[in-house]
């Protein structure tokens, strides 16, 4: 079963075996594929540097430990990610692993004996949020339909899938998720921010939302640049007391929201707050990148 068709450069590393990723495949009963039996991390290359690595990779320990995946090394998992690179070798990409509990006759239960398939790949990045960071991005709300488990970086992703799918047919960039009583939750694939009377506000950690990457970064720059931060919920029937409201992911960085459900949010331009936050993340991809390897 092809995992994947996409660029011809990019390349595939599974348990160890690397290929070009139009030639990778998995077994069919695969539990990953079977049951979404799988958690997965995203990271971006900048210069060919992986970008915030120990945090990805602590939050991947975090998932598979949360589903009971065992035998996995991240060691292991951090030198055939960066031979992958290197093979590009890439420069500008993003790498996807993921880890699934591996192959066995195909029964809900874990089985008594399996070996984890670890799957790479790293992919050119051809930035498609270049023009939404300068501009804002016009976003939908959706009902968050979504399991229990958020903070879990899972594959079992048709909640989201869903929802950006109606995000997409309605001309938007990225649907923002809602629980029953109204909460605003995150996005299909970033975490959400909002600025009220100064201060980011943004979803307090929970079982409820992903503990993003990106996100835990911002809360560390807005206190180096003196922006006061409260995490607190933000409401979908409260979002005109809020003057911005940005996204923040590992590949779209820091996204302005400028229109909700097709109103205007704030003046319908990216807000100061953002703007200084967008800055203070370019500075320390910089530093980041000057270091050296």
């Amino acid at each position: 079963m092809p995992v994947s068709q996409t660029s011809p450069a990019a390349l595939a590393n599974i348990n160890g075996v690397l290929m070009p990723l139009a030639e990778a495949t998995v077994p069919a009963l695969d539990r990953g594929f079977l049951f979404g039996d799988a958690v997965y991390e995203v990271l971006r290359v900048y210069q060919g540097k992986p970008w915030l690595l120990k945090e990805h990779l602590n939050r991947l320990a975090y998932s598979l430990n949360a589903v009971r995946i065992q035998g996995v090394g991240l060691e292991r998992l951090q030198e055939r990610m960066r031979a992958t690179i290197t093979a590009g070798p890439f420069g500008e990409a993003t790498v996807y692993i993921q880890i699934t509990r591996g192959s066995a006759p195909r029964s809900h239960k874990f089985p008594i004996s399996s070996t984890p398939l670890e799957f790479i790949y790293v992919d050119e990045f051809h930035d498609p949020y270049q023009q939404a960071r300068r501009h804002g991005a016009a976003v939908l709300t959706q009902p968050d339909l979504r399991w229990d488990r958020c903070d879990i970086k899972s594959t079992n992703l048709l909640g989201n899938v869903l929802a950006m799918q109606a995000a997409s047919e309605a001309g938007c960039l990225e649907a923002l998720l809602y629980l029953p009583d109204g909460t605003l939750t995150e996005g299909t694939h970033t975490s959400l921010f909002g600025v009220r009377q100064g201060t980011v506000l943004t979803s307090p950690r929970s079982n409820a939302i992903l503990p993003g990457i990106t996100r835990s970064l911002i809360l560390r720059l807005a206190a180096g640049a003196g922006v006061p931060v409260r995490e607190e919920v933000l409401k979908r029937g409260e979002l005109d007391e809020a003057s911005e409201l940005f996204l923040t992911g590992t590949t779209s960085e820091i996204l302005p929201v400028i229109a909700v459900d097709g109103r205007p949010m704030g003046d319908g331009r990216p807000g100061p707050v953002t703007r200084r936050l967008q800055q203070a993340y370019q500075e320390a991809v910089a530093e980041f990148v000057a270091e050296g390897a």
